[in-house]
């Protein structure tokens, strides 16, 4: 029997992280987990609950909310992947919109906010098996994990990708719009005080600014093959 590994992906926003993450966990029959899809619904019930705006931010009535906030990841079967819920809801729309992208990297500073989802993330993961992205998984969440990947990809190329997922599901926005908010996000996960985003020791970092989805595949596909046999 082959062993079951878990699979730390970390890296920038808009690096294709959850796409590959996906690839590779129906290619292993694993589970995936997408971290940030929980840090967008918190940050959802934040502005529904009017805890945070762009220009203000009540982090002590959020925290003190965290225990209402269930969150659980229900399987698609016509999609294919799972999509998030928040408190009994889908909101797989709703958090992937610009509007709580700029409000994203800020309720994730939040050590409770952090601290709750983390043990969240480990009970998910804890008998291996697992593809999951984020920001601190190789760090923080599996520290252990057998494989670690950091992906990365320039600024420009990274704001060119979301601007177009954006404008091809219908949304009004500017490339200059999404260029600010893919640097804001880079400044606030790199430089806050709990977990910020750093590549492990041990992660091997691919940068995908030029390589096809397909190349990525491929290449992570090789390094969990070694680690499994």
């Amino acid at each position: 029997m082959r062993q079951k590994i878990t699979i730390a992906i970390d890296g920038f926003s808009s690096t294709g992280k959850s796409t590959i993450a996906k690839l590779l966990a129906k290619k292993y029959n694993y589970i995936y987990v997408d971290t940030g899809a929980m840090y967008r619904a918190v940050a959802l019930f934040a502005k529904k609950n009017q805890f945070i705006r762009e220009d203000f931010f009540d982090v002590e009535k959020l925290i003190s909310s965290l225990d209402s906030i269930s969150l659980e990841f229900c399987f698609n079967e016509n999609l294919g992947f799972a999509e998030m819920f928040l408190n009994d809801e889908n909101v797989e729309n709703e958090i992937r919109t610009l509007e709580i992208s700029q409000l994203v990297s800020k309720v994730a500073a939040i050590s409770e906010v952090r601290k709750k989802l983390v043990a969240e993330q480990q009970a998910i993961g804890k008998n291996g098996g697992i593809v999951m992205d984020g920001r601190d998984i190789g760090t923080v969440v599996f520290p252990f994990a057998e494989l670690k990947i950091f992906m990365t990809a320039s600024v420009d190329k990274r704001a060119m990708r979301r601007y177009t997922e954006l404008i091809d599901k219908g949304d009004a926005v500017s490339y200059e719009e999404i260029l600010q908010n893919v640097l804001e996000r880079d400044r606030i996960d790199s430089t806050r005080e709990d977990s910020p985003l750093i590549k492990a020791t041990e992660a091997i970092e691919i940068d995908n600014s030029d390589l096809r989805i397909q190349e990525q595949f491929e290449r992570i596909c090789e390094l969990i093959d070694k680690r499994i046999n």
